[in-house]
C-alpha cells in the first residue's frame, strides 16, 4: 500500500511533512498502524505516516486531552484545515514500532483525498536508485478446467541465460491452462518488492497483462486471488498468477484478457513473460509449451463451491453459509465432525487453512450436550487455521452458536471459566524509578477484549503494545506523592472479568 523506509533499527526519529498541507486525521489502535497522522495537501493527495510513537507538542496535547476526556486510548479523529496547518518539512512525529509492526519503521503512503486509493509512492519522483532488472526463479501452470486449487501448480525450472530466462518446452496435458511467475522485483538497496508490472504473451499476441498503480484498502484482500494462496501457506512461496481467477475483482490492475490459454491442438507455441519495475528495468522469460494428450477433467462434487454463487453446507451438527464473494476459484469443499474431547461440541472440520476466503461467512455449530444459561454465556467459537487461531464469543439460537469468520480451519465450541489477568514489572508496593509502568497481559482462551485502570480511582492511560498495557509517567502521577493504588480491570474475549490491585510509590 506504500513504502516501508527503514530507521537504522532506530524508535524516535523526525517524521516531516512531505509537502505542506493540514493535519486531517490522526489514528491510535492496537494493530494496523499504531500510531498514524494523516496530512491532506491542497493539490488533491493525502500523505500516510504510520508505526509512530508519538506526534507533534501541540497535536499530542491535542490528542492525550480527548483520550482522557473520552476515557479511551484508541482514538480516530479527523481535523479541519485550520486546527493543524503543517509546511513541507515540517515534524509532525516521531518515528516508532507501534501496531503491526514487525520492527522499526516508517510507513508512508501517497492516497487520492477523494478517492481514498493509494496511490504507487514509486510514480512520484522518489530519488531511489535501481538498475536490477525483477528476478525470475520459477514458471508454474495449472490445469483450468476445474480450479487453480486442484490439482494445483505445475512447477517448470527456470535458468538464466545472458540477460533473458527460458526453460525447456513445457509438456501440459489440458487444452486449457494458465501460468504463474515466482519472481522478486530486487532495488539497490537489497529490498525485495512485489512485481509492479507483467504481460504473458502467447505466438506474440498478449493474453495477459497487470500493472499497480492503485488500489483501495478495501479490495486488498484480493492478493489472495492474486497469487497462489496454497503455496505461501503451506510453502511461504510468493507465486503470482498471470491470469485472473474467475472471484478476483480487483478494480484497475489488470488489462485485455483474463490470460486463460487454449491449445487448439498439439503444436508446439511459443510462450514470453515481460517483467518491468518502475524504472523500467525490463526482465524476459520465453518459452514453449505443447499439449499432449488430454488427461481427464477433474470431476466437481455436490459440495463444489464456485465464484459468484453462494453455497451452504451442512453436516450433522454444523452449517456454513458461504456469499457469492466467498471463493475466488472453484473449491470442492470438504466439511466433516470428529469428536473433540476438550469442547462441548464436535470439531467441525472446514476444508482447509489452504484456500482462502474473501468476506466473512457464517457458522453454525450444534453443542454436544445441553448447556446452562450460565455456561452459554461463557461459550466461544474456536477457529485453528494452523499458524494461529481466531477466538469469538458466541452468539445464540437456542442449542446452536453462531460466528462469522473469514478463513477456514477447524472449529469447535469452548466453555471458557477462566480469567484473565496482567502481571506487573514492578514489585508489590517497590518504588518505581523507570519512565513507564508496564503490565503484562495473559489469557487461557481467547483475548483481552477490554482494559481500564484507575490511578487513585481516576482513569490512567495506559496505551496497548501487542500483549502489554504501557503508561508513561506524567502529571497524572507525580514523584514525591507518596503510595499510589492502581486498579485494573480485565475482560476476556468469553467475557469474564478481573479486577486486580497493585499499589507502587515514586
Amino acid at each position: 500500500m506504500g513504502l516501508d523506509i527503514r530507521t537504522n533499527s532506530q524508535e524516535n526519529l523526525p517524521v516531516v511533512a512531505a509537502a505542506d498541507g493540514y493535519v486531517s486525521r490522526i489514528k491510535i489502535e492496537r494493530y494496523g498502524f499504531g500510531n498514524a497522522v494523516y496530512v491532506t495537501h491542497p493539490n488533491g493527495y493525502t500523505t500516510v505516516y504510520a508505526h509512530l510513537n508519538k506526534y507533534f507538542d501541540k497535536l499530542d496535547e491535542f490528542v492525550k486531552e480527548k483520550q482522557y476526556k473520552d476515557e479511551k486510548w484508541e482514538q480516530d479523529i479527523s481535523f479541519s484545515p485550520k486546527q493543524f496547518p503543517v509546511t513541507k518539512g515540517q515534524l509532525i512525529a516521531l518515528s516508532g514500532n507501534t501496531g503491526g509492526s514487525a520492527g522499526p519503521h516508517l510507513h508512508f503512503e501517497i492516497r487520492d483525498t477523494k478517492t481514498e486509493e493509494c496511490i504507487n509512492p514509486l510514480l512520484f519522483g522518489f530519488n531511489i536508485p535501481d538498475n536490477i532488472a525483477p528476478i525470475i526463479s520459477g514458471l508454474y501452470w495449472y490445469d483450468r478446467r476445474f480450479s487453480t486449487y486442484e490439482p494445483g501448480a505445475n512447477g517448470i525450472a527456470v535458468k538464466k541465460v545472458g540477460n533473458a530466462y527460458t526453460s525447456k518446452v513445457i509438456q501440459v496435458n489440458s487444452p486449457q491452462i494458465s501460468f504463474a511467475v515466482k519472481a522478486v522485483d530486487k532495488a539497490n538497496q537489497g529490498f525485495n518488492l512485489g512485481i509492479y508490472d507483467a504481460e504473458l504473451l502467447m505466438d506474440g499476441k498478449s493474453v495477459y497483462s497487470f500493472k499497480i498503480d492503485k488500489i483501495h484498502y478495501n479490495d486488498t484482500r484480493y492478493i489472495n486471488g492474486c497469487v497462489d494462496y496454497t503455496k505461501f501457506v503451506k510453502d511461504k512461496m510468493s507465486i503470482q498468477h498471470l491470469s485472473n481467477l474467475p472471484g478476483m475483482k480487483l478494480q484497475n490492475y489488470s488489462s485485455g484478457s483474463d490470460g486463460m490459454i487454449n491449445l487448439p491442438d498439439n503444436e508446439i507455441h511459443n510462450i514470453e513473460i515481460i517483467l518491468k519495475d518502475v524504472n523500467g528495468n525490463t526482465s524476459r522469460l520465453t518459452t514453449k509449451v505443447q499439449l499432449n494428450n488430454s488427461s481427464e477433467k477433474i470431476s466437481s462434487n455436490n459440495k463444489t463451491v464456485s465464484p459468484n454463487e453462494s453455497k451452504t453446507i451442512k453436516t450433522e451438527n454444523a452449517e456454513i453459509n458461504l456469499s457469492k464473494n466467498a471463493v475466488y476459484d472453484a473449491v470442492n469443499f470438504i466439511m466433516y465432525e470428529k469428536p473433540d474431547a476438550e469442547a462441548v461440541s464436535n470439531s467441525i472440520v472446514l476444508n482447509s487453512p489452504c484456500i482462502p476466503i474473501h468476506d466473512y461467512y457464517s457458522l453454525k455449530i450444534k453443542t454436544n450436550r445441553k448447556l446452562s444459561n450460565e455456561e452459554k454465556d461463557n461459550t466461544v467459537i474456536e477457529l485453528n487455521y494452523g499458524s494461529d487461531k481466531n477466538i469469538i464469543k458466541a452468539k445464540w439460537d437456542g442449542d446452536w452458536a453462531e460466528g462469522q469468520f473469514n478463513r477456514l480451519g477447524t472449529a469447535r465450541l469452548l466453555v471458557d471459566n477462566s480469567l484473565p489477568s496482567v502481571s506487573p514489572s514492578w514489585k508489590e508496593g517497590a518504588i518505581v524509578t523507570v519512565a513507564s509502568l508496564r503490565l503484562k497481559g495473559t489469557t487461557k482462551i481467547g483475548d483481552i477484549e477490554s482494559f481500564r485502570a484507575e490511578l487513585d480511582g481516576k482513569w490512567l492511560l495506559f496505551s496497548r503494545v501487542k500483549d502489554d498495557f504501557v503508561y508513561i509517567f506524567d502529571e497524572k502521577c507525580p514523584k514525591g506523592s507518596g503510595s499510589y493504588t492502581l486498579k485494573v480491570t480485565t475482560i476476556n474475549t468469553a467475557g469474564n472479568a478481573n479486577t486486580q490491585t497493585f499499589s507502587f510509590s515514586r
